[in-house]
């Protein structure tokens, strides 16, 4: 095994979103610790593997989480009941200092575009949407949806393949189910797939080169059912989530 983390980085409660300034090569986590209803928020350069901060909060201990990531700043919504799903207000955050730049208490985010965040006033019906300076929060014309097209994110996801679609003899373990979720990079070949290891379901990590084995991670151990595609990529980063609470960055 000759591969190894640049980024090994234990959080205090489950990882329950990450999104990408994918401009700035940044990884921005939000934590959420059912234990004492908390939610923090941590920032990685995904490049360096530098933590530029962790355990970030808001005022608001537990009804926040992330909206996006664009342009060095970290997007955090609110909620408007306990009760309900839906967002109201913003504070934006510099990704990198964890300085807060703004926060607007009556607006609400309703998607990333190429040129920033599209928000509106909720205080207004019908809905009328704008675009947003994410640096400062001001509104600055009406969203025209042919001008301003979504955002190049460079996120690739695994595929799930058949266990016998893959290279003879590249995994010795059976997979739980024949599925695997697969993905080539580089000269790389990725591999994640749950298995059956002394009556418990494991869910395992492998990365390739060729048909020599580079790297191996045990991701999840007695659990109950299968789970979701274990990794991703952006750009040369494969980025995985270990036992919920661990981050982990290799470069391939």
């Amino acid at each position: 095994m000759t591969l190894s983390p640049h980024v090994d980085q234990q959080f205090a409660g489950t990882i329950w979103r990450m999104e990408i300034d994918a401009a700035n090569d940044i990884l921005l986590v939000e934590i959420r610790n059912n234990q004492d209803r908390s939610v923090s928020f941590g920032s990685i350069d995904l490049k360096s593997g530098q933590l530029y901060f962790k355990e970030l909060t808001t005022s608001e201990r537990w009804l926040t989480g992330i909206e996006c990531a664009w342009g060095g700043v970290l997007l955090i919504h609110f909620y408007q009941s306990e009760t309900g799903p839906t967002h109201k207000g913003l504070l934006a955050v510099d990704a990198i200092t964890g300085q807060t730049l703004w926060n607007n208490f009556t607006h609400a985010f309703d998607h990333l575009t190429a040129k920033g965040p599209v928000v509106y006033d909720t205080r207004m019906q019908p809905r009328k949407l704008f675009l947003a300076d994410i640096k400062s929060g001001t509104t600055t014309r009406i969203y025209e949806p042919y001008i301003f097209p979504e955002p190049e994110n460079h996120i690739v996801v695994p595929e799930q393949l058949p266990a016998e679609l893959l290279p003879p003899g590249l995994i010795t373990i059976h997979p739980y189910g024949n599925w695997v979720h697969y993905l080539e990079h580089n000269n790389f070949r990725i591999v994640s797939l749950h298995a059956l290891k002394a009556g418990q379901l494991i869910q395992t990590l492998y990365v390739f080169e060729g048909s020599s084995a580079m790297y191996e991670d045990l991701l999840n151990a007695d659990i109950q059912k299968i789970q979701p595609e274990a990794f991703i990529m952006h750009n040369n980063c494969l980025i995985y989530i270990k036992n919920k609470t661990e981050l982990k960055v290799l470069s391939l």
